[in-house]
């Protein structure tokens, strides 16, 4: 597997809010450079590029989401870290060959005979478990980023 860039890496959060105030004179940002929200995923995001690496602080928009329950068991802090691959499914595929377990997605992608890719704007995402991965949630996702270029 061939890692093209560290991607993004996210700190989750309570109150996003409370957080930007915080990180944003940190960081010399007034605003994220890319807030979003995805629903099937149940996060906020305020994304901030650092040359071409996003920060990412990241709430739940439920109290039952899997970032709400991230914060549940380990508090408040640095959840995962982002690889930026060229394709997400041949990723998954050589990494399960050498025994990686990934997380299922709960909203299966059509194609995906896996149940491990999510989409993502124009991409795929994958998740490590992070029993594998020395308690940090490792992402592979291949989007381009074509709006750094």
């Amino acid at each position: 597997m061939n890692v093209k860039k560290m991607d993004h890496f996210c700190i989750a959060v309570k109150d996003l809010e409370a957080a930007r105030k915080i990180w944003e004179p940190i960081l010399g940002k007034s605003q994220p450079d890319d807030p979003y929200e995805d629903e099937p995923e149940k996060i906020r995001v305020a994304r901030y590029w650092l040359d071409g690496v996003g920060f990412e602080l990241m709430a739940s928009t439920t109290p039952d989401g899997p970032v709400a329950q991230w914060i549940e068991k380990h508090g408040e802090g640095i959840m995962l870290i982002g690889f930026n691959v060229e394709n997400t499914r041949e990723a998954v595929a050589e990494l399960e060959s050498k025994e990686y377990p990934f997380i299922k997605n709960p909203h299966p992608v059509a194609g995906d005979a896996t149940g491990k890719a999510r989409s993502f704007r124009d991409c795929e995402f994958a998740f490590i478990h992070p029993k594998k991965t020395n308690g940090v949630l490792v992402e592979l996702i291949d989007y381009k980023w074509k709006e750094l270029e």
